[in-house]
């Protein structure tokens, strides 16, 4: 099995761009609702009680729908997604981590340990000359090579910031108010951020054959 092709390969495969929205955001969906309505859950398929506190079952949920995720995308493109591949691989490890040793401390440490690894990749991809975030928004927009590479750096810097945050919010504030946090929060924040950038996206934005612009 290989990795998905290049943002500008022309045989690379894509998917919808609601589509991969869904499968990238649906685990996340996943793991609130079973943390906001996880003793609800519990009380109707005792089996779950096993697991403890909502915030366990969450994460249990949130390892099972990640991997749905992952195997319906490699399904539908017959390549494996480098960034979400990665993210699945981190909440597998540290959700495993957090049922075993019933420590909520690792799945709340897993955003932080996410987002440094996306800056890292990111950011150590350019430095071998890889724009690796045309891998994740190809679906959304076209940009030159120079485009990817500059929005790219922009992201590698914003994943780091984004780990900050995650750290002082985990540190400051209870399970719920993160949890919530995690994802009525991050979202808001990522939203502004990306329509910061569509001067860049613009400025190098590929204008397709037969266009009007």
């Amino acid at each position: 099995m290989e990795f998905e092709h290049a943002p500008n390969d022309p045989t690379r495969k894509e998917l919808s761009p609601l589509l991969k929205l869904a499968l990238e955001l649906g685990p996340l969906g996943v793991f609130f609702l079973f943390n906001s309505r996880g003793e609800q859950i519990a009380e109707s398929f005792q089996v779950l009680q096993a697991l403890g506190q909502p915030i366990f079952l969450a994460t249990a949920a949130f390892m099972v729908a990640i991997t749905i995720s992952l195997v319906v995308s490699l399904w539908l493109t017959k390549r494996l997604p480098i960034m979400p591949l990665v993210s699945g691989v981190v909440v597998l490890v540290f959700g495993a981590l957090t049922l075993w040793l019933h420590d909520e401390l690792f799945i709340k440490l897993k955003p932080t340990i996410v987002n440094c690894l996306f800056g890292s990749i990111l950011l150590g991809g350019l430095l071998f000359g890889k724009s690796l975030l045309g891998y994740v928004f190809d679906s959304a927009f076209k940009l030159t090579d120079e485009g990817w590479r500059k929005l790219t750096f922009r992201w590698g810097i914003f994943f780091f910031v984004l780990a900050i945050i995650n750290e002082i919010v985990w540190r400051s504030f209870s399970t719920d108010f993160w949890v919530n946090f995690k994802v009525f929060g991050v979202m808001p924040i990522t939203l502004v951020f990306t329509l910061t950038q569509l001067p860049l996206i613009q400025k190098y934005a590929i204008v397709e054959e037969g266009s009007d612009a």
